[in-house]
């Protein structure tokens, strides 16, 4: 009894930090955010180039992710996990002491080639620790939590470290983090072993791969945000991206060791749940963006005040995706779970579009924050246990890094579409005579109201393809000839 109760405190303990190497990496994503004001004051950087410091980071680390979950499965998840502990790290210290634009910047795509191998893994390690249902949904909901709390989260720190002492603190705090954090996971992580290069082994689907996800982000950061997506350069980017994914696809359907193999596709609710996360994470994700704008530049709250008006989101949050999520989900399963966290995330972007320019905090802004922390913190664990669903031990890491790319890559697609189209709306009532505030806010109202469509075509996508456990259950007892992911 001594043994078990020891052995669990040690996986917990290993939960724990397998989250803050998730939260610091999450929390980077957002943080630089609040102080590119004072960054660009500092290096000299122009408006052009200044995106640079958020779109290299994306860049890497969205076209990483899916590459680095599936070499956590070949070679070993913990030394990933550990090696991009080591890359996010030093590159954080670069980034802190940065004298030019230019190495700032290069110095920001190595932190995203880091977080990528940080955080790919996490996922496929939680559910191999945590195999016993109860278990593994409670250890879900807490990387829930910290995976979609740490965007606010960032926004408040950005605030507090930027106004309290300087931005180069906003990587500097990333230092010692992760020090702490590769000390404690090298005692806490079991060692464990992938199943070898030569299951693997596909040199050129890597390479297709990595360049398809990093052309795309690019495509969605650079050209498509700043020149539209009808643009000649969008579309030539646009098409690379999809030629080359499309390569990928014909490659992995033909090698003999496929690198990302194709079966697990074949699961209604691990293909769904990544389908529905991609849609409603390119609606939050735009919305969190501009609805900080929203605050800022129509109701005129500083960099400090605006973290603090998200804070709501997050406790709520967390206290439903830590507390209840895995007994709602014992009771109505995933699915049953998932849809009314929908709903609750759709009313909230509604009611985001009805917000007037001179809004108040309490009557107009707080009740999405209330509705969206709501939503998330009852809707992503399930998520999450739904992408996961059928792993098998030798897959996990590539699930774990599925999951992590159609988050990123639907988050970019989504805040540069609503961002664009919100600009748009904004010049174009401008244009005809509107006052300026008043311009600025028909463009948010617009992109809150696309927001809140995209969630509803998650919600049809979860009541159509997701399957309900049971029936789920029945249709991975059929015999198959794939071992794994069977429409779990």
């Amino acid at each position: 009894m001594d043994m078990t109760r020891s052995e669990d405190r040690s996986r917990r303990l290993a939960l724990h930090v397998l989250c803050v190497g998730v939260l610091m990496i999450v929390l980077d994503a957002t943080v630089v955010n609040v102080a590119l004001p004072s960054i660009q004051e500092d290096l000299d950087f122009t408006e052009s180039g200044l995106a640079w410091v958020v779109n290299a980071y994306l860049i890497a680390f969205g076209g990483l992710l899916l590459l680095a979950g599936r070499l956590g499965d070949l070679l070993s998840r913990r030394d990933v996990f550990l090696s991009g502990l080591a890359v996010f790290t030093v590159a954080s210290l670069v980034c802190g002491l940065a004298p030019s634009a230019e190495v700032l910047v290069a110095a920001r795509f190595v932190q995203g080639v880091g977080g990528a191998l940080t955080s790919a893994v996490v996922l496929g390690m939680i559910v191999t620790m945590f195999p016993e249902p109860g278990e593994q949904a409670r250890a879900i909901g807490v990387y829930a939590f910290v995976a979609s709390a740490g965007g606010s989260i960032g926004l408040l720190a950005g605030g507090v470290l930027t106004q309290a002492i300087s931005w180069h603190w906003i990587f500097f705090i990333n230092v010692p983090i992760g020090i702490a954090t590769a000390i404690a996971a090298r005692r806490l992580l079991e060692r464990d072993r992938g199943i070898g290069v030569g299951q693997g082994a596909d040199v050129p689907g890597a390479v297709l791969i990595t360049a398809g996800l990093m052309t795309l982000v690019y495509t969605i950061v650079k050209p498509a945000a700043e020149h539209g997506w009808g643009a000649a350069s969008t579309l030539r980017f646009g098409a690379l991206a999809v030629a080359l994914l499309a390569a990928f696809l014909v490659r992995e359907a033909t090698a003999r060791t496929p690198l990302i193999p194709l079966r697990i596709l074949r699961s209604r609710n691990v293909a769904g749940a990544n389908v529905v996360q991609a849609v409603t994470v390119a609606g939050m994700f735009g919305v969190f963006f501009l609805g900080a704008l929203y605050l800022q530049r129509v109701l005129g709250y500083d960099a400090l005040e605006t973290g603090l008006a998200f804070l709501p989101t997050t406790l709520v949050m967390g206290t439903l995706s830590v507390r209840y999520a895995e007994r709602l989900s014992a009771r109505f399963g995933a699915r049953g779970t998932l849809l009314p966290g929908l709903v609750l995330i759709a009313a909230g972007l509604a009611l985001f579009t009805q917000v007037p320019a001179d809004g108040g905090y309490v009557t107009h802004v707080l009740p999405t924050m209330l509705l969206m922390g709501a939503g998330v913190g009852v809707a992503f664990p399930a998520l999450m246990a739904l992408a996961m669903s059928g792993a098998t031990p030798s897959d996990a890491g590539l699930a774990s890094g599925l999951v992590n790319t159609t988050a990123q890559v639907g988050g970019a697609l989504g805040l540069a579409v609503l961002a664009t189209l919100a600009a748009t709306r904004t010049e174009d009532a401008r244009a005809d005579g509107v006052q300026a505030t008043a311009a600025l806010l028909d463009g948010y109202h617009l992109a809150f109201a696309i927001a809140a469509l995209l969630v509803l075509v998650g919600i049809a996508v979860a009541a159509v393809v997701v399957q309900p456990e049971r029936r789920a259950q029945q249709a991975a007892a059929a015999p198959r000839s794939e071992p794994a992911y069977e429409a779990a």
